[in-house]
């Protein structure tokens, strides 16, 4: 069992740059490939970004690249999401996400791969 708290939503304006963390407890944290989704209101939730076990290995959306950057630490038991120029439609909840027993190099895009969720954290992006 992996538990998954993040942090660092919040309310920013178009241009500005937020940094999400997503502390994980309950089992090794470096068997765990991570992900991060989001839903805005009205719409399903949606693939943002993705790091491998190994942490060598991410994948981004099309609608993120070039500004998100995800990262984990495995000391600290912690993924992270940099997000950079973050634009209106980056409105949403977060969520980080685990899939326990991941292969080393492999990310995972599908929101059915992962058997773990957070709570979520609000980020708003005003223009």
């Amino acid at each position: 069992q992996v538990q998954l708290v993040e942090s660092g939503g919040g309310l920013v304006q178009a241009g500005d740059s937020l940094r999400l963390s997503c502390a994980a407890s309950g089992r090794a944290f470096s068997d765990v490939a991570m992900g991060w989704f989001r839903q805005a209101p009205g719409k399903e939730r949606e693939f943002v970004a993705t790091i491998s076990r190994s942490g060598s290995t991410t994948n981004y959306a099309n609608s993120v690249k070039g500004r998100f950057t995800i990262s984990r630490d495995n000391a600290k038991n912690t993924v992270y999401l940099q997000m950079n120029s973050l634009k209106p439609e980056d409105t949403a909840v977060y969520y980080c996400a685990g899939r326990p027993n991941a292969l080393y190099y492999t990310t995972y895009v599908l929101a059915q791969h992962y058997f773990y969720w957070g709570q979520g954290t609000q980020v708003t992006v005003s223009s």
